[in-house]
């Protein structure tokens, strides 16, 4: 099955949002192609907000199942959240569980006045009642395979498919 090109969802991505969002609004990205998606939306769109980034490990709900991963990043959230409308990136929208983590760790800097997310791509297969506002590509997959965005040594976005 061939995949979309990731740089022209990134794009299309950015074209959705553009003219969409609050002034004030801040994009915050989840470790790691959420982060590189919400740097190029960032950009893109010429936000003043710095961009913030969040590595939900230990808000997961299988944490105690997974334990930690050996590639651990810190989070920054370099701006007041109260009152500001936010917007969670992440590239590949499956479960709803990682957005469910990532909105927990949100709450706690601060009470946001709405939360909306934007994804690369929803491959379907949603366990909780979590849904994109922006998406640039939807697809069904099969439960053991696993679509996955990757940076090149260049800088350039790639999704792949593996299977579980």
């Amino acid at each position: 099955m061939p995949l979309p090109d990731a740089e022209r969802l990134c794009a299309a991505l950015a074209e959705s949002l553009r003219g969409e969002l609050a002034a004030d609004a801040a994009l915050v990205g989840i470790h790691t192609g959420g982060v590189w998606v919400a740097e190029r939306l960032h950009a893109a769109l010429g936000l003043k907000t710095p961009l913030g980034r969040l590595d939900i490990s230990f808000y997961r709900d299988d944490f105690n199942r997974s334990g930690l991963h050996a590639r651990l990043k810190s989070s920054e959230i370099p701006f007041e959240v109260t009152d500001r409308a936010i917007v969670i990136v992440d590239d590949v929208l499956y479960t709803g569980r990682t957005i469910r983590a990532a909105m927990n760790e949100i709450f706690d800097y601060g009470r946001p006045s709405r939360i909306d997310l934007a994804v690369l791509v929803d491959r379907g297969g949603r366990e909780l009642p979590i849904q994109p506002r922006w998406c640039a590509h939807a697809m069904s997959l099969a439960p053991e395979q696993n679509l996955q965005l990757e940076q090149g040594a260049d800088g350039r976005l790639e999704l792949r498919l593996a299977h579980a």
